[in-house]
């Protein structure tokens, strides 16, 4: 699979109970290193290649963090306030590790094989329907951004897209609202 597939194809998880699930199973199954990536993930919208370049020293301690998204060179503000206590637990259990999302193999971060591998098995763990990937993530984090705030333009900014139209395809609302609309329309 390569990468435009994985990212054409996955869709967010529309479901509170689901992100639980994921929660549960990866805290279960994959460990607290996968666990937190898939929390930072859908809180912060970060794409996953910028997350796994993040080091331990960029935000230990910080409730809100700047940094710089490797896709478009921009700067993101990142607030961790609602994670900041279960971040920084792993934080001080990691050690020495100057990445936070240390590979065990070699001085490096896990790479993002490694963590579609690791959302799969979580994934299948708790029968998730086909299409997680590391893109989840960050449609999630749209998803819900977007159910919680109604502002199309505001997420448009968040996510860099150059399009409201882009900002909700990409997370999935045109089809769900097309579908809702047409379950209920009547002549």
């Amino acid at each position: 699979m390569n990468k435009q597939q994985e990212i054409k194809d996955v869709q967010p998880i529309r479901s509170l109970d689901r992100i639980e699930d994921m929660k549960w199973s990866l805290k279960k199954w994959c460990g607290e290193r996968d666990y937190v990536l898939f929390l930072l993930g859908i809180n912060s919208g970060l794409r996953v290649g910028d997350l796994l370049k993040i080091k331990v020293n960029e935000i230990q301690g910080k409730q809100v963090v700047s940094l710089r998204e490797g896709k478009t060179g921009k700067r993101r503000t990142i607030h961790l306030g609602n994670i900041y206590d279960e971040l920084h637990a792993y934080i001080n259990s990691l050690g020495a590790s100057e990445w936070l999302f240390p590979s065990r193999k070699g001085d490096g971060p896990i790479t993002r094989v490694q963590a579609y591998r690791q959302l799969n098995k979580a994934a299948q763990m708790v029968d998730m329907p086909d299409g997680i990937g590391t893109h989840t993530l960050r449609k999630t984090f749209g998803y819900w951004h977007y159910k919680q705030f109604k502002d199309i333009a505001e997420l448009q900014n968040i996510l860099n897209h150059a399009h409201p139209q882009i900002t909700l395809r990409y997370i999935g609302i045109t089809d769900e609202q097309i579908e809702n609309n047409l379950k209920t329309f009547h002549l």
